[in-house]
C-alpha cells in the first residue's frame, strides 16, 4: 500500500480514502500525486437480436436448407449506395455454391429488402414468390418484429422452393 494522505477512515477502522475532486478510491501520495482506482466495467456490444432471437433465426435458416436443398443466408446492414448491386456482389462471394443459393440482405436504415437467387434457385423461386416474401417481411417488420419478418419470409420461401431434388 502506497504512502500518502488518507483523507477518511470506516468506522470500523478499515481506510477508505477519498477526495473531493475524484471520490472514493482516490488518495493523494507523498510525491503529490493522486492516485484514483475505478472500477473496470465493459460494455457489452449491442445485438441487434437476443439469444432466443438468433436461436429462431438459426433454425429457419436451417430447417429451410434441409427442406429445399438449397443455400439460405441473411445479411443484416447497410447495402451502400447501389442495393441490388452490393446484395449481388454477396451473393457472388458463395462461389460454386451461389446457383442454389439465396441470400435476404435487409437495411432497416434504409428501409431496404434484397432477395437475390442463384441459376438454380431461381427456377424454383419465381420473382412473385420472391416478390410476395418481401411484402410479408416488410408488413412484420412495420411492426418492429424484425426477426419474425425474416422466419415468415424464409418459410414463405421454402413453401414455395419445394422439397429438395436429387
Amino acid at each position: 500500500m502506497a504512502a500518502g494522505e488518507i483523507v477518511r477512515a470506516g468506522s470500523l477502522g478499515d481506510v477508505i480514502a477519498e477526495d473531493p475532486e475524484h471520490g472514493y478510491g482516490a488518495v493523494v501520495t507523498a510525491s503529490g500525486r493522486v492516485s484514483v482506482a475505478r472500477e473496470y466495467q465493459p460494455t457489452k456490444p449491442e445485438l441487434p437480436f437476443s439469444s432466443v432471437q438468433l436461436a429462431r433465426l438459426d433454425e429457419a435458416l436451417t430447417l429451410s436448407a434441409r427442406s429445399t436443398g438449397l443455400g439460405f443466408s441473411v445479411y443484416l446492414g447497410d447495402l451502400g449506395e447501389d442495393t441490388r448491386a452490393f446484395v449481388e456482389g454477396l451473393h457472388a462471394e458463395s462461389g460454386e455454391a451461389a446457383a442454389a443459393a439465396v441470400l435476404i440482405a435487409v437495411s432497416p436504415t434504409q428501409r431496404r429488402v434484397e432477395v437475390v437467387t442463384g441459376a438454380e434457385s431461381t427456377r424454383r423461386l419465381p420473382d412473385r414468390a420472391c416478390n410476395l416474401a418481401v411484402m410479408s417481411m416488410v408488413a412484420s417488420f412495420k411492426e418492429g418484429d424484425l426477426v419474425g419478418g425474416l422466419v415468415s419470409g424464409l418459410r414463405m420461401l421454402s413453401d414455395q422452393a419445394g422439397p429438395a431434388r436429387n
